[in-house]
């Protein structure tokens, strides 16, 4: 086993400790509500995400609901969340896709979601882990990049680098979770700036790189 690949280990039995209930945190009860709410959270905070939703999911119902949303509209109920043009025409053509070449169903595939407008590797991999059950990789968003790097799991700073380097020493099984509960570390301890290292329990197992840079 690697040094990175031990360290990797002791990290994520630190997480279990500290988050064993660690999961994603966006409202949905379907695999497109998850789609779409993954696509509006770029950029986005998950709270304002489930406060967009509440309306969103209560309007459109259905794939088919989304496909033929009127544009003014749903630009209008996801303003919030930022980027809400592209957000929106994302959401309008993803349904639409879904429509055309999944029978209205999510794929459960990573090459078939990459095929999504608005839909990278960091949404795929989030709508795989969490509506199917499916650990395709390592879902590497801007709290995973920053955790990555501080705790030495990484020298990259491209998302698709990281996720490589984080599926080469973090075991299989525990990407899905292990994508939850670094999240849920760096929203709760290890924030960009101001870090809470003194009290932070992976502290024996994180080098503690770059954070002057934060």
């Amino acid at each position: 086993m690697t040094a990175r690949a031990e360290r990797a280990k002791k990290i994520v039995a630190g997480l279990r400790r500290l988050y064993p209930e660690a999961r994603c945190e966006l409202d949905y009860s379907n695999a497109h509500e998850l789609l779409f709410a993954t696509i509006l959270s770029a950029q986005c905070t998950d709270v304002r995400v489930n406060q967009v939703t509440k309306t969103l999911f209560q309007r459109y119902r259905t794939v088919a609901d989304y496909a033929n949303a009127d544009p003014p509209t749903l630009e209008a109920i996801i303003r919030s969340c930022g980027f809400y043009r592209s957000k929106a025409k994302s959401i309008l053509e993803a349904a639409k896709a879904l429509l055309e070449r999944f029978g209205g169903e999510v794929p459960a595939e990573m090459d078939q979601l990459l095929t999504l407008r608005g839909v990278a590797r960091k949404t795929a991999n989030v709508v795989l882990g969490d509506a199917f059950g499916k650990a395709e990789g390592v879902v590497v968003d801007t709290h995973m990049k920053r955790l990555a790097y501080r705790m030495g799991l990484t020298d990259e700073t491209d998302p698709v680098a990281v996720e490589r380097d984080l599926m080469a020493c973090v075991p299989k099984n525990d990407w899905n979770y292990f994508s939850h509960a670094m999240i849920w570390h760096g929203r709760r301890v290890c924030r960009a700036l101001r870090p809470a290292c003194e009290g932070c329990a992976l502290r024996p197992h994180c080098p503690q790189r770059g954070l002057d840079a934060d």
